[in-house]
């Protein structure tokens, strides 16, 4: 009874004992995957005003293949120095591959301190946290002016400068109080780090620049500066600009020439274009080429022509013209009476129908019974010779010959028509 009690005791020892070693193996193994991943190495701050960056190295070759990534936090100093409570770090970059964590984002105060870590993540397993101790106000770097412009005041340069800014967009003078400038300049014929560099540092925003040399060209370069931690920043790129100065009498005697000769150009100019216009003008619309007399003619006589007239409304009014009255053309009635149908000759006058007496001279001759028709059918009047009996005015009707003046001049030349008898109402 006594053995078994002895054995059971022995067996539970034991036991104990193999619990224990396993337990210590598990942790010895877990320590062991763990520092098999190597730790960042070579924190570094990259900073410009209120812009960090942190940065790191890592030895490629452990990660044998397999990707890593990179976790990245800070805390505030003064919350390490506390025991009541526990520290919560806050993340800033968790898990990334890069080798660089921004942390400009997180805002952290220009005066205050702070502790960043970094530890490497592979295949599941960390790395040991490597610290890094970080105060902006003593380890960010001043940028330079955000901007440098130059200006003439005078004879000297004004210089304008603006203040470097913050992530916010303000001054880096709500950071740093002591912020002032180094400006250099120089005459741009000599060498910039030449002994005549000449250097004026000054707080203010518009510095002017003393003793220069009229009508040389100045370069101008501007660096941030602040004593309490000794930080300075890159300069800016030159800037040049000449000064000015009395101007001599000779070069504005120069000047005057030279503006005479150039308004002389220009009336010159003006008068030699205004002659061509009016040349120009006066051979279109009064050409001194006259047309020939015959197309001058032609288009007097033709208004209505297709021709394009170049006589003026004013010249039409100085044709003359003769007044003509177009009359009917005359036309002759010639009646031939029968021999048998006359009378005889009788001394004296008798006296006809119409109250007309008929007139016989010397020489015997009677009426040569022509008359005209000129006029209209009322104008026509009988002939002397006739009767007031109407049998003898039938007895000697004949056919009528008409004839045109023209056909009738020959008979009008015989002997036995008498031209100044028998016509009536001629019209010529």
């Amino acid at each position: 009874m006594k053995n078994c009690q002895h054995v059971e005791e022995i067996s539970t020892s034991t036991m104990s004992a193999a619990v224990i070693t396993g337990l210590l193996l598990l942790c010895l193994h877990t320590s062991a995957a763990g520092a098999e991943v190597a730790a960042p190495h070579n924190l570094a701050m990259v900073t410009v005003n209120t812009n960090y960056v942190l940065t790191w190295g890592w030895d490629q070759s452990a990660a044998e293949g397999h990707s890593v990534t990179f976790t990245t936090q800070y805390v505030a100093k003064y919350k390490l120095r506390s025991t009541k409570k526990k520290v919560t770090w806050s993340m800033a970059c968790e898990e990334k591959p890069d080798r660089s964590c921004d942390l400009t984002e997180f805002d952290l105060h220009y005066l205050g301190i702070y502790v960043l870590r970094v530890r490497a993540n592979l295949n599941g397993n960390h790395s040991d946290w490597v610290q890094k101790e970080f105060c902006p106000d003593k380890e960010a770097a001043l940028g330079p002016p955000r901007k440098v412009t130059l200006a003439l005041a005078g004879y000297d340069l004004d210089v304008n400068i603006s203040d470097p800014l913050t992530r916010n967009n303000s001054s880096m003078r709500e950071e740093v109080e002591k912020l002032y400038y180094h400006i250099v300049y120089w005459d741009s014929s000599t060498d910039p780090q030449a002994s005549d560099a000449q250097l004026v540092s000054s707080s203010a925003n518009l510095v002017t620049l003393p003793h220069l040399k009229p009508w040389t060209l100045y370069c101008v370069m501007v660096q941030t500066r602040s004593d309490f931690y000794n930080k300075s920043s890159s300069f800016t790129s030159p800037q040049c600009m000449k000064t000015e100065g009395a101007i001599p009498w000779w070069q504005i005697f120069l000047y005057f020439l030279a503006s005479l000769l150039v308004c002389f150009l220009l009336v010159l100019v003006a008068v030699f274009g205004f002659y061509r216009t009016y040349k120009t003008i006066k051979s279109t619309f009064c050409p001194t080429n006259q047309l020939p007399p015959l197309f001058k003619t032609y288009i007097c006589d033709s208004p209505g022509s297709d021709i394009p007239r170049l006589l003026t409304p004013d010249s039409e009014s100085e044709l003359l013209c003769d007044k003509v009255i177009i009359c009917p053309e005359p036309v002759l009635e010639i009646h031939n009476p029968p021999p048998e149908a006359l009378p005889s000759p009788t001394s004296g006058l008798e006296p006809d129908s119409s109250g007309r007496h008929s007139r016989q001279d010397s020489s015997g001759s009677g009426d040569s019974g022509v008359y005209s028709t000129g006029g209209s059918s009322g104008l026509r009047q009988p002939s002397s010779t006739q009767s007031s009996s109407g049998a003898v005015e039938n007895s000697w009707q004949g056919d009528l010959e008409q004839v045109k003046m023209k056909d009738m001049a020959p008979g009008l030349k015989s002997p036995l028509l008498i031209t100044d008898e028998g016509i009536v109402d001629m019209c010529v």
